[in-house]
């Protein structure tokens, strides 16, 4: 469960005593969880209490929200019901334990400069940016479920990923032609790194193989959902990471002659996801990192 509690076009901020990487002080929404027996607004209703004590006196369901991150190989699933919670005038709000040190209404534009937990940034993207983003789907080719059936058309499935989060990180890539014939794979260590611009490097680099390889018509796929909603359009990219590699994979589009983004579960990105497994296990085998 979070809450997404504004106020004067600002959003309310808690900052945690220490944040999940050593020696950060990462800022986030408030959340919580639902006890088995309790309605989501029950549940919304006491977590907002149990924060700030304070009583909300209108909650509005906005989103539920769901991503997939990796942690430390692993896939952790993330599922949030986000509330919009109005309270009354000149409310005053208590931090109630010792999670939280401080807590800051901060306007949207201002939360790039922030050290933002992970999975608030995310389901604040999601929810608040739906509009008015860069496209690149200018010269996709619309055609069922998305996916270009133009002679000639490859498909290429990319991945990233990040141990930890940050931790170390790598890309994969994974190509077949129309008839599911594997062309080409591989992947590339990143250093340290987080998964979601992990993800983005992991794009770059399956565009600039397809304009390497000579092909004009492409297929991209990836199991980031929230990467693909911001390549077609439908999520503003607003982290200051991530700006930058998304400029530069706009700029490389314009290379091809048509090009799709779809979203795919992960059982049907393996191929992709084995490579970026393949190049972190061989760093931190070395002890770089470890």
């Amino acid at each position: 469960m979070t809450a997404i509690c504004e106020r004067d076009g600002k959003i309310l901020l808690l900052k945690r005593a220490t944040g999940r990487v050593e020696g950060m002080n990462n800022y986030e929404l408030p959340t919580g969880k639902i006890i088995f027996g309790e309605q989501p607004d029950e549940a919304m209703a006491r977590i907002v209490y149990e924060n700030l004590a304070v009583q909300a006196r209108e909650l509005l369901l906005e989103d539920v929200v769901t991503f997939t991150d990796l942690e430390y190989a692993s896939e952790l699933a993330n599922l949030f019901i986000v509330y919009r919670v109005v309270f009354d005038d000149n409310v005053e709000i208590k931090l109630t334990n010792e999670r939280h040190v401080a807590f800051n209404w901060i306007n949207i534009d201002e939360m790039s400069d922030l050290a933002l937990d992970e999975a608030s940034s995310m389901v604040l993207q999601i929810t608040q940016n739906k509009q008015n983003a860069p496209v690149a789907v200018r010269r996709t080719v619309e055609t069922a479920e998305g996916n270009l059936t133009a002679s000639g058309a490859v498909t290429i499935y990319t991945d990233g990923g990040s141990r930890g989060n940050p931790g170390p990180s790598g890309l994969g890539y994974y190509i077949v032609d129309q008839d599911g014939k594997e062309i080409k794979r591989g992947g590339e260590f990143l250093g340290m790194s987080n998964s979601r611009l992990a993800e983005y490097y992991g794009l770059k680099e399956g565009v600039e193989q397809a304009i390497e390889m000579g092909y004009k018509k492409v297929n991209f796929k990836s199991d980031c959902l929230m990467m693909v909603n911001q390549m077609n359009g439908i999520y503003q990219v607003k982290n200051k990471d991530l700006m930058q590699v998304h400029s530069d994979i706009l700029k490389l589009l314009e290379k091809l002659d048509s090009f799709s983004f779809t979203h795919v579960p992960r059982s049907q990105n393996e191929e992709a996801d084995a490579e970026v497994n393949k190049v972190i296990d061989i760093n931190t085998r070395r002890g770089e990192y470890y």
